[in-house]
């Protein structure tokens, strides 16, 4: 028999965030960003799950449309990596699958003209990643006109640097350059508001937002968890209490000796390690949950099992699941005592650990 150790996905949940995501964004519609494997709670049943209220999905690559029409979904979908050779373009022509063109050579692949999907252009508004600069949008524009792709332009997009801390400057500054930059196309549609756009008061969203990491739950604020955004879980990691001890004063616990108990002290193991990608950073002090009781990890994450301290849990016993995050423990939590962001965790769930749907 399998341990029970499962990420539990609630997909009611997730259709909840995105209805929020739809009405922060006012007149701008949301397309749902579902890369990533859903930021890894499975892009087949994350895509089907929205499928009645997205008008648009948005993914990294084409292998990831790919799986979206695997799963009998016909709506558009948003490559945001534009495609990564010229084959690429027919496969998106005849699927509706719409790139993100941002660099002189999936230029150059256009213009050769053997297959026009729709598409989008990027302009590099400040973050340096992908895109046109502004003051080359015109040529790039007159290139497109002149390759007879005119007609099949869909839109521009550019991507926030720094819109999750909301003391920055900068996103004012891009939008004021995105304005500028695609003004003389005024019947063109445009992208910029990632999930934390959604957040900022009176920030324009333009035609398009992209949520992402706010479907799932995750914070896209500096300093805000997803609850307190109004946001809902959607996945919550659970794995069993394999076995309890007492950890008498002066003893330690796991590798490295790195916690040593100050008081006689109950402690459990939990089937859960980082080759399931619990985060291995995560030390002692950072939360968890045995029936809705915090408590808390101590030493070391190892490769299949870590530890916590069952002080506040006195009848917990083998057999019992514990939450790693989720409803009682939050995903921002643990990210912040591991030193990273929700996004690296809830992607980082190896194929060791079931999606359990609900």
């Amino acid at each position: 028999m399998p341990r029970s150790t499962a990420a539990c996905i609630d997909l009611e949940a997730l259709k909840r965030n995105y209805r929020t995501a739809a009405e922060r964004a006012g007149s701008a519609r949301a397309m749902a960003v579902v890369k990533a494997d859903g930021y890894g709670h499975g892009i087949a049943q994350v895509a089907s799950a929205l499928a009645d209220v997205v008008p648009r999905y948005a993914v990294a690559c084409i292998e990831e449309a790919l799986a979206i029409r695997a799963a009998g979904l016909d709506q558009p979908v948003v490559l945001l990596q534009g495609v990564h050779a010229r084959g690429d373009l027919a496969d998106c022509e005849c699927s509706n699958f719409e790139p993100v063109l941002h660099n002189e050579k999936q230029l150059e692949w256009l213009e050769q003209g053997d297959h026009m999907p729709r598409f989008w252009l990027k302009v590099n508004t400040g973050m340096n990643r992908l895109g046109f600069w502004p003051d080359d949008l015109q040529a790039v524009m007159a290139r497109v006109e002149k390759a007879g792709a005119g007609s099949r332009l869909l839109g521009f997009v550019s991507h926030f640097a720094c819109a999750d801390d909301a003391s920055s400057t900068m996103t004012a500054a891009q939008t004021a350059v995105f304005e500028t930059a695609t003004s003389a196309w005024p019947g063109v549609m445009k992208s910029l508001g990632n999930s934390a756009a959604h957040f900022i008061s009176g920030q324009p969203l333009f035609d398009w937002s992209r949520p992402g990491i706010m479907l799932y739950g995750g914070s896209p604020v500096v300093g805000k968890t997803g609850p307190e955004l109004g946001l809902e879980p959607v996945m919550s990691l659970e794995a069993p209490l394999i076995t309890t001890r007492v950890v008498r004063a002066g003893e330690a616990v796991g590798y490295g000796r790195a916690w040593v108990a100050e008081r006689d002290t109950r402690m459990g193991m939990v089937a859960i390690g980082y080759a399931d990608g619990y985060p291995r950073h995560a030390g002692t002090g950072t939360p968890a949950a045995i029936d809705s009781q915090r408590i808390r990890l101590i030493g070391r994450v190892s490769m299949d099992m870590l530890a916590v301290d069952l002080s506040n849990a006195p009848d917990a016993s083998e057999g019992d699941r514990v939450e790693l995050w989720g409803k009682t423990v939050g995903v921002d939590e643990v990210a912040a005592c591991a030193g990273t962001i929700s996004y690296e965790l809830l992607t980082g769930i190896t194929s060791r650990v079931p999606r359990i749907y609900i």
